[in-house]
């Protein structure tokens, strides 16, 4: 039943937000009482703690498998885009961005996990895009994982991007190019061109 509880309490805060949903809403949603919820998790903070986790690890997860396909890195990187987008509903509600607000906590240790999983794939993806010479081999990768990094967390800033102008999809595709095109060396842009020309056909 807690695993359950987490899956379907996960949906519900990514399609609407952790802080629009309620135990109410939860308990209605699965045909149970509150009561069944409190017996697994002693607060909502406590389930959205879980939850979060979990969308992590299944995240994180669904990444090493891609990592392990041996694409090229600028496929693998539009891989992971793709496949996190799909897990994360497209973000329609901003749930990182309430998550950030209503719960700091769990959002700081969050964004720690997501800091170290997602620093050491990029690290990995810039060096062996060197070694293949479709990135540049001046790079100073540990420089460039970090302003990625940066990058990729600041889209969820819903002052900065405010979803109504700024789509998630579309937006993930312009950041990954913004990264791409600055470090691609004229091998690694006919790579990124076919697969830019392949998305919009």
């Amino acid at each position: 039943m807690k695993d359950k509880l987490v899956d379907t309490a996960s949906e519900l805060f990514l399609q609407l937000g952790f802080k629009s949903v309620t135990m109410d809403d939860l308990a209605e949603q699965m045909g149970i009482s509150k009561k069944t919820i409190y017996a697994h998790f002693r607060n909502k903070t406590d389930l959205i703690d879980a939850c979060a986790c979990s969308i992590f690890d299944k995240i994180s997860a669904g990444i090493d498998c891609i990592s392990d396909q041996g694409l090229n890195p600028i496929e693998e990187l539009y891989e992971i885009k793709k496949f996190a987008m799909m897990h994360l509903k497209n973000e329609k509600s901003s749930p990182q961005y309430q998550l950030k607000k209503y719960y700091p906590q769990i959002y700081k240790s969050l964004n720690a996990k997501k800091y170290n999983m997602m620093k050491d794939c990029v690290l990995t993806n810039i060096k062996r895009g060197m070694e293949m010479g479709i990135y540049r081999e001046n790079l100073d990768a540990h420089f460039v994982a970090r302003i990625y990094f940066s990058g990729v967390t600041s889209l969820n800033d819903d002052d900065l991007f405010p979803k109504a102008g700024f789509p998630m999809p579309q937006l993930m595709d312009q950041y990954l190019e913004y990264h791409l095109r600055g470090i691609v060396t004229p091998k690694g842009r006919n790579i990124l061109n076919t697969i830019i020309n392949s998305n919009q056909e």
